[in-house]
């Protein structure tokens, strides 16, 4: 009894800790394309968490790397109502403090599409957050691009739909979906495409990008050795994507264990954690 007490109270320790901090995790990359070295920081799933006095860690640990530009992948809060609102504000000064000081480039989670897709049940709500967005700056990509001229990357924002969120049964991806939503990669640029869901990542390389950045599986909610994340937001077992950096095909996925958690507020041995990519020109 002794033995289960302390095993249960070192383990309460380490989920406090994981779900309240995060830490900085950089990846390298060498591309042709680019015409200079470049660095990204990624931030994805804060899902509202608050790390200081108004995120103030967090801004602080993202200057201190003093990017080129922050890519976000998405799920900045959560579509759960809490006291009968929707509480985007934390991920919304995150958002906008940075691009006072960066270019700042924000795709869609699920969340977001969530809001933005059932105006029935949330109105406006997704329309007023991208404006407020916009006029601070963020360059908002829904199923659209935009280019960095003098690093020769263009940055596409993929905008999926619910389905291909769901639950247990994996939606399979029709041959062609991505051009369809977004149109063709840019084959002379360094080719970045920002996309919740790291499931299609052999979708997304066959695509086009030359660099995905994804978020949505928390890092597997708990990492385990050898076996690494336990569980997805899909309900699957051991998630052959669950953070860290993965290539296929000369293509490379740098996939975000997230920054806070819904519905499972559980993180352990697998805090939250900010990105930083640096791609270097060859």
């Amino acid at each position: 009894m002794i033995a289960i007490l302390i095993l249960a109270i070192l383990s309460a320790a380490v989920i406090y800790h994981d779900t309240h901090s995060f830490v900085v995790r950089r990846y390298d990359i060498d591309s042709d394309k680019v015409s200079r070295d470049y660095t990204f920081v990624l931030l994805s799933d804060l899902h509202g968490y608050v790390f200081g006095n108004n995120n103030d860690k967090l801004i602080d640990a993202v200057v201190a790397e003093n990017p080129d530009a922050v890519l976000c992948a998405g799920d900045m809060f959560t579509a759960h109502r809490i006291k009968g609102e929707i509480r985007y504000q934390a991920g919304f000064y995150v958002l906008t403090e940075l691009a006072a000081k960066f270019p700042v480039y924000m795709g869609n989670g699920n969340h977001e599409h969530k809001i933005k897709t059932f105006t029935n049940e949330f109105g406006n709500l997704f329309s007023r957050y991208r404006s407020g967005l916009q006029k601070a700056g963020v360059v908002v990509l829904e199923n659209d691009s935009t280019n960095i001229e003098d690093a020769n990357i263009r940055i596409t924002g993929l905008d999926l739909k619910h389905d291909y969120f769901r639950k247990v049964v994996k939606l399979e991806m029709e041959k062609g979906y991505v051009d369809k939503l977004v149109g063709h990669s840019d084959k002379n640029a360094f080719q970045v495409l920002i996309a919740h869901n790291p499931q299609y990542f052999n979708e997304y390389a066959s695509w086009g990008a030359d660099l995905t950045v994804s978020g949505h599986v928390h890092g597997g909610i708990i990492r385990l050795p050898l076996l690494g994340g336990v569980i997805s937001p899909a309900i699957a077992l051991f998630p052959k994507y669950d953070g860290g950096k993965f290539v296929e095909n000369g293509r490379t996925m740098i996939l975000s264990r997230g920054l806070g958690t819904h519905s499972i507020h559980v993180r352990m041995f697998n805090p939250g954690e900010v990105d930083v990519i640096r791609v270097h020109k060859k």
